[in-house]
């Protein structure tokens, strides 16, 4: 369905993508998880046409995205939400989503049935005739989420699709994710973890324009099963401390955030007794020591951070 094969996109000398390679199968729903400034939104762009690629290949449901004749029907083929929908505030609900049907083409016999099927797919039915301008976030993103889908897509991209909402909305928004996912190809980009693990199937973790992981939620924390995190929150760190840590057989890593020291051992390891003693030789007065095994969080903040 979606191929793609390094893929690079640069601005100048800045490489916002670096040979980036993936493919996607028809039915999946993929989250591209990462940082701000990670290269999500590029990929999504290059995508769905609207930036080319500086090197690199991309095939959608078989065609080639550098191939200008083949752009107006990729097109077809994709329902897209960029981040900030674009939506024309002075217009009611029908009447904007009766506008896009218009431009992707759909024939004026069959526009009012599409309009209603997102509008009931959406949960739009009680908004129909309320001007844009009048609804919550919320509504906005279903309205943005109705535009990408009226003209009866395969794909489906949406650019951080619960952004600005509160909890409730966001779980709404979920929700309608995994609904259309059951008979769309879902592509979607977060950089908020729990937004990716409760709708996707699976999950690129993108760094820096490159994918540092590629699996299920599931696969990803599995690769990490053997391992376990001790967090040690101290009243001051003293180098002498961390040399200590650093130096000790068994333990894999040592970090350092403001008072707080984050180890990484293996899961048949556990070192709090021995590590409660090194702090309080050190005299840096311990005020909690904690170990849990390392969770898919866990591994996206060590392959995303600086």
């Amino acid at each position: 369905m979606i191929k793609v094969e390094n893929l690079t996109k640069k601005y100048g000398e800045l490489a916002a993508l670096d040979g980036v390679s993936f493919e996607m199968r028809e039915g999946e729903v993929v989250g591209a998880l990462g940082p701000n400034g990670a290269g999500k939104t590029t990929l999504l762009r290059i995508l769905v046409t609207f930036l080319e690629p500086t090197a690199g290949k991309v095939a959608i449901d078989g065609l080639d995205i550098n191939n200008p004749l083949h752009q107006e029907r990729i097109k077809s083929k994709i329902g897209y939400l960029p981040e900030h929908a674009p939506l024309y505030e002075d217009m009611t609900v029908t009447e904007y989503l009766r506008f896009v049907g218009k431009m992707q083409g759909i024939n004026k016999n069959n526009l009012e049935e599409a309009i209603f099927n997102v509008v009931e797919k959406c949960g739009l039915e009680k908004k129909e005739n309320q001007e844009i301008a009048t609804l919550s976030k919320g509504y906005r993103q279903r309205l943005g989420i109705a535009q990408a889908l009226i003209h009866n897509p395969k794909i489906v991209i949406l650019d951080e699709p619960t952004t600005g909402l509160d909890p409730n909305q966001r779980i709404e928004i979920r929700n309608l994710i995994k609904e259309i996912g059951k008979t769309k190809t879902v592509i979607l980009s977060s950089h908020v973890l729990s937004e990716i693990q409760s709708t996707c199937s699976r999950v690129l973790i993108i760094n820096k324009g490159k994918i540092v992981a590629d699996g299920t939620p599931e696969s990803l924390e599995a690769d990490s099963r053997n391992k376990a995190t001790i967090n040690v929150e101290v009243e001051q760190i003293e180098q002498n401390l961390i040399s200590r840590l650093r130096e000790f057989e068994g333990i894999d890593s040592v970090e350092v955030n403001s008072n707080r020291i984050i180890i990484t051992a293996g899961m048949g390891n556990d070192f709090r007794k021995e590590i409660a003693k090194i702090v309080v030789e050190e005299g840096s007065g311990l005020l909690e020591l904690t170990r849990k095994k390392v969770d898919l969080e866990d591994v996206f903040i060590e392959l995303t951070k600086e």
